[in-house]
This record gives structure tokens, C-alpha cells and sequence, in this order.
């Protein structure tokens, strides 16, 4: 390729600027909560502290009871952190990407936190104390401190012992969630965790305000002795940029600028690439160019080598040398941008969302869009909420398959993608399953506000549209929220609908619910607190806010053992949780994983997760169709309990729902609720089932025969999904009467959208609950979701049970466990082999 480079020199100089208003801080009050800084990480809530001069904005945690940014900052006990960095951002751009920043790993109870009176004309700052008396006889004071010019906060931690004993003092800083991390100089830096956010992080020990520079991240204090030491926090378009600033910092002396605009040959900048500079550990540290494709930071003095980056160009590599005192400018020219311009509708020609996957075929690399947790480049997909969009990709070779969920057909298309071209792909998604007056739901999923993941929540929305989740409540952990505005936002109103709800969350069961009114002033929304006993939450959950009737309630991904069958999980059988199936309306029977419905037995003997040994893994089905025989009534869910995009995505598991309107748009949270309640739920990962007894009776009915009875049973699948079995379970047990395959029954199943429609003829000798199961043991969702981990799981489907009434006194279980005792909790290997006979 052709590189054009242009060189020259120029004297660092300072230029004039506009007067504006000094550094200042305010503690927020209900009327200052619409200046709190925004960004994917923002946290803050009425009663935090902002810090703001001309460059940037921060805030930090005030004395509020329970303060966290989140459930996972620190999980479990202990994990308030008043009085530490939530928020740090470039004034006005509201692109907070910091979870928490512990000075000095500051955490738990403090006497104060508050605004610093009687600093120098020109300062502002916030200071947080804890007193020798709370401390434990070690006092600790944080000062957070800011003037204007400064594009960071200046941190200083004083330690002071009062106590006759000698102190360990923690002086090491932690942050989160940080994935792209490490250190140049001793100043230690962060990438934001989508680098598209164009946000960084660097800090490093400074000595001022009279603070030393530490020798480690320790220090022994002995009585009546006290140390101080200060690091500076800054933030930058990227990480880059803001380890330029601390080192100019350190030692302006030392540091040069260099400022770099990368473009097209015929000019055009180019604002999606990135500048690469190669760190004496090997990592390589990034600098963004703005909307100009300019950068412009301070660097150390040296020589340094460098890559010029963008997907879909050639890569330039060479060296720049930044000299003391000096500014280097360089302009380089990249190669045109590969890409693929994608047109996709659906069957009638309406724009639609859509999941792209990039298959490089032999002699092209796999394809690395992106990091795991966003929609706009994940892996090797592309997520959009729009069939119109552009995605860059280095040339080569590729398959490309386009999805939008198990009810539409996939398209596949292979291109070669020549250097420098872009190549069309236009196509239809046609829906060919049929599914009237029911619509897809999903009852669990997480963005980045839930604490335990980055995806971001538009990126979250963006990913249910595309795998055609038509109804999903909002269920952050531990915090109330709403999805709403953000769907509106990316217009996904029209296929995509929500209610504002909640994950409660703890070190034992956890609940999903709605809905909810958020108050996101609040600390967690305004959440509820989870408490050990499963009972409790359920019930604190029913009537939270107010009492609302259709309020649904049910536990997530739940241990069968403990909350049904022994509760203080001492081994021994003791009926669980008592009257806690009375209290929750549903339970995950799936989540996430393929399905072991047709599993023989409750448990099995699986490799140990440290890889060592084996380990005995329960099997969370097969326990509830062993409740069921006991007259438990909870109705299973199948959810996708999403963390990430790409891996653990939406789309492995979801629920069908009766509603009265199959327009997205004009879902109705209630009536969901109330067909859920009633069990009105078909529970899948692909196929479309459809059962109902020839008297109309569907999933959670009730039916009454003398013994005979019919199941209409109608299976669809897209063109990507297949079954091969169908089996109707009675009471749990797989009878052979009913046991229908491909293999054996090649004439039952078809090749086609319909891959059974059959009326099947039952004969009962006792009451029974009916479960259909459609399961392809042969296929897997692999060519829907490619090389993501949701492709190993087998396409599955069942309905939640049909009660049948034989005698005509009610329905009464048979108390049948299956051929195993109920299990209880903490099965060894060796007592699970002798019952399973191994």
C-alpha cells in the first residue's frame, strides 16, 4: 500500500482561553439530580457529591445507608463503599466508564463524608473520613481535590495511628470492571470495556500536598505515627491520552506531544481506526482519534513503535519519536476500508433487526469485531436493531449467516471480499413459523447497571431484538429499573416490549419480579435487600411499593435440593423451604444450558469445575417432574439469563405466552402475567410447539376423561432448526407407547416448516399430568448461533403440564419419584455411582 508521512517539529506552546466558571462541588439534592454525570457506569443518586472544574466531572459516593454503584463493585457482606469515585468523566461528555475507584482500598462504614472547607482560592474537593474510634484505632481521611486546567482529580490518603499496636495500612487502589489494563512507567492504566466508548483511565503516585511516594502497596504504621501518600486519577478519550496526562504530570520535563490524524487517501478522516503504541511489557496502549481523525496527547520522551489501526484496512506499523518539550506531527494515509453494506427486511419488506455471523472460510483469519458484551461488533457477529448498516471487515473469504430468531428462516450468503470494496448482501427474512396469538418472552436478562457484566444496556435491548424476544421484563440485579426509555430510544418500540422490574439477588435463591415503579435517585432504584431465607424475598416481593395482584414472582435458576427437599442441606430430607411453592409463581426449569428433561435419572457424575476429579451435577427437570408427582405446582420457565452478546446471549432458552395481540408494540405486561400464572407457558430453545387435548386444554389446564384421551401436537421450525423426537411424558415417566422418532417413525415427521402435526391417542389408568417434550438429539442450534456457545445445545421444546382427571374425583398425584429418592443437597460422587449403579 501507499503511505504518505509527513514530519515536523514545533515548540509546545499555551494558548489562551475563555474564562470559565472555577472548579466547584455540590452535594445533590432532588433538584441537582439532573446534573449528575451520565455514561454506561454512571451511578450517582441524590445525596452524592459532583466534583466539576472546565475539564472534567466526578462524583463520589456520600454517607448513604447501603451505598454501592452496584451489586458486584464488592459482592456480599460488607460491600457499602461511601465515600469513593463513582463517576469520572470529560466535562459535558457523559461518558462515565469507571464502576469504582477505592483509594487505598476503602471500603465499608464512615464517620463522614463531605465538602473541604478553607481550601487555597482556585480548589475544590470532598473529603472522607473514617475516625480512629470506627477504624479500629487507625483513622483514615480521603481528600478528593480538583481546580480548573486539571483533566483529573488529585487523591490524598492520610493514615494516622492512634492505637498502642502496630497498623498494616493498604495503600494499593482497586477499580472496576476494567478489562484491558496495565502499566507504563508506573502509571497504571485502563481501556474502557468497548473501546468504541473512546474512554480511558490512568493513575499514578504523585508527591503532593506533602504525600510521599510509597515503596509498596503496604506500609506498617507503629502507635502515634502517620503517613500520607497521593495518586492522580485521570480521564481521557482514551487510555492513552489519560497516561499522558499523569506523566506530564510527574514530570512535564520528560514528556512531548504527538499529535497524529489518520486519513482516506482522497482526505477523509478516519475516526473509527485507532493508534496502537507498543509498551516496553509488550502491551500495546491505544489512543482514539476524534470525529477528525485527529490525536493529539502528551508522551513520554523516546522513541516508540506504533501501529495504525482500523478493521478493514491494512495496518500501518513504523516509529515516532516524541522529543522534550516538542509537539511531533504526523498525518498517515490508510488503505480504502473493506466492508460489507447490508440490506435486510423481512417478508414484506420492512426494515427489521437482525444477527449477523462472519464464518471465515480456509486461508481467511477468524474474524474479531469486538469484545464479547457489545451488539455492534461481538466476536464474529454483528447484532443490529436496523437491516440497514455497514459492517468492516478485513478481506478474505467468508460465509455469512443472517438470523432474526427460531420463527424466521436464516439467510446464507459467501462472499470474497476483495482490499478496499464493499460488497452488498441484501436479503428477506421470512417468517415460516406461524405462531398466532402467542408471542416469545424472556423473564431474565442482565445489562452492565446489574453489576456482574459490562453489556451495555442498549446493547442488551439490540440483542433481544435481534434473536426476536417480543416481551422482556426488566430484571437488573438488585436494582429497579426500566428498559423502556432505551428502547424508545433505539426505536425498538415496535418490536420489543418491557415492564420495569428487578433481580433480587443474594448468596442463595434469587428472584425475578415485576413490576415496579424505579426511583433512580434512589440507592439500587429503590430495591428491596435480599435476605437468606427464599421465603421472605418472595413475600417482601409480593407487596413491595404497593399490592399489586398480577405481581409476578419466580425463582431463578433455583436449587431444587435445597429449597424443596432439605433446607438446612444436613443430607437429610426434610421437605425444603416450607409453603415456598405456595409463594413464587414459576420457577427456571431452563436457564441458559440444553435441556435434561429426558434425563434418567436427577443427577450425574461430571468432571469436576476445577478439572480435577469428578463432581455429582443435579439435574434441575428431572427434580421438578419428581416435585410434580409430589403435588408441587410451580410452572416452569425457559429463560436465557443473558450476561454477555456473543457467549451467553439471548436466544438459547425463551417462553411462549398466549396474548391477545401479536403486535409487540401493544403487549400487556398483565395479561402475560396472568397466562403465566396460570401456566399458559411453552418453554423452548428453537422449535415452535403447539398441544392441546382434543377438548381444547393447554399447557396448565385442566382436563377431565375416563381414561382415553387425545393430544393435538404440532411442531415448526425455521429452516436453520430441526427435531427428530417427540416424546409425551406421563406423570414424568417416558412411556414407550408414546415415544415417537424419526428413525423409527419416519412417516410421522416432516422435512418441511411443520416437522409433526399429529393427534395422538393416550390411554390413562390413573390421573396424570401430561408433558410433551420435541427435541432434535441429533441437531443443534449451530447454525443459528455459529461459533457462540449456545450452538452445542439442542434444539428443544415442552409444554408446562396438562392435568388429566381420569376417576372424576379431582386430580390427585401419584407420589411417584421416578425410580430415585427426592435428592438431597451434598451427594457425593461415590453415593450417586451406587444408587445410578456405575
Amino acid at each position: 500500500m501507499r503511505t504518505k508521512i509527513c514530519l515536523f517539529f514545533a515548540p509546545v506552546c499555551l494558548l489562551a482561553t475563555a474564562l470559565l466558571p472555577a472548579a466547584e462541588v455540590f452535594e445533590v439534592g432532588s433538584a441537582q439530580f439532573g446534573e449528575l454525570p451520565g455514561g454506561k457506569e454512571a451511578d450517582g443518586i441524590v445525596g452524592d457529591f459532583v466534583l466539576r472544574n472546565d475539564l472534567i466531572e466526578a462524583v463520589v459516593s456520600g454517607n448513604l445507608p447501603l451505598r454501592r454503584p452496584n451489586m458486584s463493585a464488592f459482592y456480599g457482606d460488607g460491600n457499602e463503599t461511601p465515600g469513593c469515585l463513582y463517576d469520572l468523566t470529560l466535562r459535558d461528555a457523559n461518558n462515565d466508564q469507571i464502576t469504582i475507584f477505592t483509594p487505598s482500598t476503602q471500603r465499608g462504614p464512615v464517620n463522614y463524608v463531605r465538602q473541604i472547607e478553607g481550601l487555597e482560592e482556585g480548589f475544590a474537593g470532598v473529603e472522607t473520613v473514617v475516625t480512629a474510634a470506627k477504624g479500629d484505632g487507625l483513622s483514615r481521611r480521603h481528600q478528593y481535590l480538583i481546580r480548573d486546567g486539571w483533566q483529573g482529580l488529585l487523591i490524598v490518603s492520610e493514615f494516622e495511628n492512634t492505637s498502642e499496636e502496630e497498623k498494616d495500612v493498604a495503600l494499593g487502589d482497586g477499580w472496576t470492571q476494567m478489562r484491558e489494563k496495565g502499566s507504563v512507567k508506573g502509571i497504571q492504566w485502563a481501556d474502557a470495556i468497548d473501546p468504541a466508548d473512546k474512554c480511558g483511565y490512568a493513575y499514578a503516585w504523585v508527591e503532593e500536598f506533602g504525600a510521599s511516594l510509597p515503596k509498596s502497596n503496604s506500609i506498617k504504621l507503629r502507635s502515634g505515627e502517620s503517613a500520607s501518600v497521593a495518586r492522580f486519577l485521570a480521564v481521557g478519550n482514551s487510555p492513552a491520552a489519560a497516561v499522558g496526562v499523569v506523566s506530564a504530570r510527574r514530570n512535564a520535563a520528560d514528556n512531548g506531544t504527538f499529535e497524529v490524524v489518520m486519513k482516506e487517501e482522497d482526505g477523509a478522516a478516519i475516526a473509527s481506526g485507532r493508534v496502537g503504541i507498543k509498551l516496553a511489557d509488550e502491551k500495546v496502549i491505544y489512543a482514539y482519534p476524534d470525529e477528525n481523525g485527529s490525536i493529539s496527547i502528551s508522551w513520554p520522551a523516546g522513541e516508540h513503535e506504533v501501529v495504525f489501526e482500523d478493521i478493514g484496512r491494512e495496518t500501518v506499523s513504523g516509529t515516532l519519536v516524541v522529543e522534550n518539550g516538542k509537539t511531533v506531527r504526523r498525518e498517515t494515509i490508510l488503505s480504502e476500508q473493506s466492508a460489507v453494506s447490508f440490506s435486510i427486511t423481512d417478508g414484506e419488506g420492512k426494515d427489521t433487526p437482525c444477527k449477523i455471523q462472519f464464518h471465515a472460510k480456509a486461508g481467511t483469519a477468524p474474524v474479531k469485531l469486538g469484545p464479547t458484551d457489545r451488539a455492534h461488533g461481538c466476536v464474529d457477529q454483528w447484532h443490529s436493531e436496523t437491516g440497514e448498516f455497514d459492517v468492516p471487515l478485513p478481506p478474505g473469504e467468508y460465509r455469512i449467516v443472517v438470523t432474526r430468531g427460531p420463527e424466521f428462516d436464516s439467510l446464507t450468503q459467501d462472499i470474497t471480499l476483495p482490499p478496499g470494496e464493499i460488497i452488498a448482501v441484501s436479503g428477506k427474512l421470512v417468517r415460516s413459523v406461524k405462531t398466532p396469538g402467542w408471542v416469545s418472552t424472556d423473564f431474565h436478562n442482565h445489562s452492565t447497571p446489574s453489576g456482574d457484566n459490562t453489556c451495555g444496556t442498549k446493547d442488551r435491548l439490540i440483542n433481544l431484538a435481534a434473536e426476536q424476544i417480543e416481551f422482556a421484563p426488566t430484571t437488573e440485579h438488585n436494582r429497579l429499573y426500566d428498559w423502556e426509555p432505551l428502547i424508545k430510544e433505539l426505536a425498538l418500540d415496535d418490536v420489543l416490549s418491557t415492564v420495569p422490574g428487578m433481580e433480587l439477588t443474594g448468596r442463595g435463591a434469587h428472584f425475578n419480579a415485576f413490576p415496579f415503579k424505579p426511583d433512580p435517585a434512589k440507592q439500587d432504584g429503590g430495591a428491596p435487600v435480599w435476605q437468606k431465607d427464599p421465603r421472605l424475598n418472595a413475600i417482601v416481593l409480593r407487596g413491595y411499593q404497593e399490592e399489586e395482584r398480577d405481581r409476578w414472582v419466580h425463582v431463578n435458576h433455583p436449587d431444587m435440593s435445597e429449597n424443596f427437599i432439605d433446607s438446612n442441606r444436613d443430607g437429610r430430607p426434610d421437605g425444603g423451604y416450607a409453603f415456598f411453592g405456595n409463594l413464587i409463581d414459576g420457577l427456571e426449569s431452563q436457564n441458559y444450558r440444553g435441556s435434561n428433561i429426558l434425563a434418567g435419572a436427577p443427577f450425574e457424575i461430571g468432571k469436576a469445575r476445577t478439572g480435577l476429579g469428578k463432581q455429582v451435577n443435579y439435574f434441575r427437570e428431572f427434580i421438578w417432574l419428581q416435585l410434580l408427582n409430589q403435588g408441587l405446582t410451580v410452572w416452569g420457565l425457559g429463560v436465557a439469563d443473558a450476561h454477555h452478546v456473543y457467549g451467553n446471549g439471548v436466544g438459547s432458552w425463551r417462553t411462549y405466552i398466549p396474548s391477545s395481540t401479536d403486535d409487540p408494540a401493544k403487549i400487556n405486561w398483565r395479561e402475560m402475567s396472568r397466562n403465566a400464572k396460570a401456566g399458559r407457558m411453552i418453554l423452548s430453545s428453537g422449535p415452535y410447539l403447539e398441544v392441546e387435548t382434543g377438548s381444547g386444554i393447554i399447557a396448565g389446564g385442566h382436563d377431565r376423561v375416563s381414561g382415553a384421551i387425545e393430544l393435538k401436537v404440532k411442531v415448526q421450525c425455521a429452516n436453520w432448526l430441526n427435531i427428530d423426537r417427540v416424546q409425551v411424558l406421563v406423570n414424568g415417566r417416558q412411556d414407550e407407547r408414546y415415544n415417537y422418532t424419526r428413525a423409527d417413525n419416519a412417516e410421522m415427521f416432516g422435512d418441511g416448516t411443520v416437522k409433526f402435526d399429529h393427534t395422538l391417542k393416550l390411554d390413562l389408568s390413573e390421573d396424570a399430568h401430561l408433558i410433551v417434550v420435541a427435541i432434535g438429539e441429533n441437531e443443534t442450534l449451530q447454525r443459528g448461533f455459529g461459533t457462540s456457545a449456545q450452538a452445542s445445545i439442542q434444539p428443544c421444546a415442552y409444554n408446562n403440564p396438562i392435568y388429566v382427571d381420569v376417576d372424576g374425583g379431582g386430580f390427585e398425584p401419584n407420589f411417584d419419584t421416578l425410580g430415585f429418592d427426592l435428592p438431597v443437597t451434598g451427594l457425593s460422587v461415590e453415593k450417586v455411582e451406587k444408587m445410578m449403579g456405575l
